[in-house]
């Protein structure tokens, strides 16, 4: 029996003997790995929004379509529906800061019921009553505020184009995220200074609310509140639609289902080609050392140990390239979301994407492994010496 010392060594050595083809196969490896990672992380943070989202937060939005608003005065009755303990509101403003180039999410909120149903964000509480006293005031996320060097005290000057206008609004204050997985790309006004200033261009366009944020006590009754909720708007001029925070995120990742589901064939393409071309790389180093595996089982090697030797060869190849590939994923990842921007506001490997880059590297390694296993295991020893390589 073989030490198992040994058996690494000369599994080492034998990996080593072409250090071209190695380097290149192992570059491939690293390639394909840092792709397949970079391709699914892009994938979670499309659904970082739904994964993020609390199970006792629910939406409430018109049931014909988010474009259409909602009346002010549901906020009185949502409120009183069993079951609920706290409501805000929230409309999408959708200005531009100066170029359209320089997305990001602004929203204008009902102010502190707003901010009281989401604690992860993390705002000193001198900014907290700041922005509340101020009508013109604005909080902004941490990750937006590194991206456009927003301060505060700073004036930020907006175009309005669902609310026309040039509009001005004072940070107040900088967030945090509680978690890594907290949205910190976003700006927060107030939806009182917003209304004010409707109520005076266009009196029709005020007192609307593009989505309720209704927070209830147990997860498990959401279902009931939500229809308890939308009951009550039955036959109304603007009929609801409640569902879970969770459920409304998604609904727009549905939107864009098309790109993830091409995204995510394209990152398993990668480990298929990948996978080829190990198994390539694995068939031409037994078709050389044919005369070897003869020499090896004329001594007394059984087939378990030429197997030993060419499944450990394959795994050793595809996991440094694995290996290599998931310590340049972590600084590729942030350079990528540092180049994005506020496009993907939480965009973070995570583990699960890890696990699977280990996974596809073993999984490559064995199915590269298998053809040149079967061919050693058959050789015939004469034929076997009579090769030249």
């Amino acid at each position: 029996m073989v030490a198992p010392l040994y058996s690494l060594r000369l599994i080492a050595k034998n990996a080593l003997r072409h250090k071209l083809r190695t380097a290149l196969t192992v570059l491939g490896l690293v390639v394909a790995t840092l792709s397949f990672g970079l391709l699914q992380t892009v994938i979670d943070a499309w659904y970082a929004g739904a994964e993020g989202a609390a199970n006792t937060t629910l939406v409430t939005r018109n049931k014909t379509s988010l474009v259409f608003p909602l009346p002010l005065s549901y906020q009185a009755r949502i409120r009183g529906v069993e079951g609920v303990k706290a409501v805000g509101y929230a409309n999408w403003f959708g200005g531009v800061y100066q170029d359209p180039k320089n997305f990001f999410a602004q929203f204008a909120i009902s102010g502190q019921s707003y901010l009281d149903i989401y604690p992860d964000y993390l705002l000193p509480e001198d900014q907290r009553s700041a922005f509340l006293r101020d009508r013109k005031g604005a909080i902004v996320g941490r990750k937006l505020a590194d991206q456009y060097g927003f301060k505060v005290g700073d004036i930020i000057p907006i175009k309005g184009t669902i609310y026309p206008g040039q509009w001005e609004f004072v940070v107040r204050g900088i967030y945090d995220g509680r978690q890594s997985s907290t949205n910190t790309s976003t700006m927060f006004v107030q939806w009182d200074y917003i209304n004010e200033t409707i109520k005076k261009i266009t009196p029709r366009r005020a007192n609307q609310i593009g989505v309720y944020v209704v927070q209830i006590g147990q997860p498990e009754n959401a279902a009931a509140i939500s229809a308890a909720i939308d009951s009550q708007f039955r036959n109304s001029l603007a009929e609801t639609l409640t569902e879970t925070e969770k459920a409304f995120q998604l609904g727009f990742v549905s939107m864009s289902e098309a790109i993830v589901v091409a995204i995510r064939v394209v990152s398993y393409v990668v480990i298929l080609i990948i996978m080829a071309v190990m198994a390539n790389t694995m068939a031409m180093s037994a078709r050389e050392r044919l005369g070897e595996y003869a020499t090896l089982k004329a001594l007394g090697f059984g087939p378990g140990f030429l197997a030993l030797m060419i499944f450990g060869e394959s795994l050793l190849l595809a996991l440094c390239g694995a290996g290599l590939g998931i310590v340049l994923l972590f600084p590729v990842a942030a350079g990528f979301a540092a180049k994005m921007g506020t496009m993907f506001p939480v965009f973070d490997v995570s583990a699960a994407t890890v696990l699977q880059q280990v996974l596809a590297a073993l999984a490559i390694g064995v199915v590269a492994g298998i053809a040149p296993t079967i061919r050693a295991s058959r050789v015939n020893i004469v034929e076997g010496l009579r090769s030249i390589g």
